[in-house]
């Protein structure tokens, strides 16, 4: 079934229509594109169960994936004389899950997917991986519906703060590294992760972490693993260390 021969319900187009308002989106985009843009696999399957035919988003996922590398690309070409490898580089920073899930939260994309109930009762809409991969089908949508010119400024619109960033080296794809090569440096010392709360069943426990260096506490990240959790404590505590360094 192709993706905009798919029919709405009500509450979906009713969903889409609020989505439109108040993320001033124009009226003449394809809502039924943005609609399976925002499709997770388990809203798919939970409708599939019930005799109804849609389709995920993982094809425009894929689709957005090469638009937006090359809308950073073209922005950075024409834009900056860095070498190929600096380029690269800055352009799979910008382009990681953290980053796209950051920017999907930024612009409350999470209010706006269509998960499983099960999915969503476990904190789908905080998932990294679905906000990435819905940043992704989102771009597509708005690429196919409205052409490459307005894709390429909305798109810049988001992550051109984060590009500048990682221009200036200030974004990275791991920052419990990058936090380690700072407090070695400034501190003589390596930070530790401690973990303030976790609740939840234990197949998607929701943990609160700290990093601590030198017996106080830097940064806190929370999230549905540790790992992301510990990075994006880490990501907080080398924020406020650079600040330091740069007051």
């Amino acid at each position: 079934m192709k993706d905009n021969s798919i029919k709405m319900t009500k509450m979906e187009e009713k969903k889409i229509n609020k989505m439109i308002k108040e993320m001033n989106l124009p009226d003449s985009i394809n809502k039924t594109l943005l609609f399976v843009s925002l499709c997770h696999t388990s809203y798919v399957f939970e409708k599939e169960n019930k005799g109804r035919k849609i389709n995920s988003n993982e094809r425009l996922e894929f689709l957005g994936d090469s638009v937006l590398e090359l809308i950073i690309s073209e922005f950075l070409y024409n834009n900056y004389s860095l070498s190929e490898g600096d380029m690269s580089k800055i352009r799979a920073t910008v382009g990681s899950e953290l980053i796209l899930a950051e920017a999907a939260l930024e612009i409350n994309l999470n209010k706006y997917i269509f998960l499983g109930l099960g999915e969503d009762k476990h904190g789908g809409r905080e998932k990294h991986s679905i906000l990435s991969d819905a940043m992704e089908s989102h771009i597509a949508s708005i690429y196919l519906s409205l052409g490459f010119d307005f894709t390429k400024d909305y798109v810049l619109n988001i992550l051109n703060k984060y590009i500048k960033k990682a221009i200036k080296g200030e974004l990275f794809l791991d920052y419990k590294t990058r936090l380690q090569e700072i407090t070695q440096e400034v501190f003589k010392v390596l930070p530790e992760y401690k973990i303030m709360n976790s609740e939840g069943p234990s197949h998607y426990k929701y943990y609160k972490i700290a990093v601590i260096v030198k017996e106080k506490v830097y940064g806190i990240g929370e999230g549905h693993s540790k790992k992301i959790a510990e990075q994006l404590a880490a990501k907080k505590a080398c924020e406020r260390l650079t600040k330091n360094e740069e007051n």
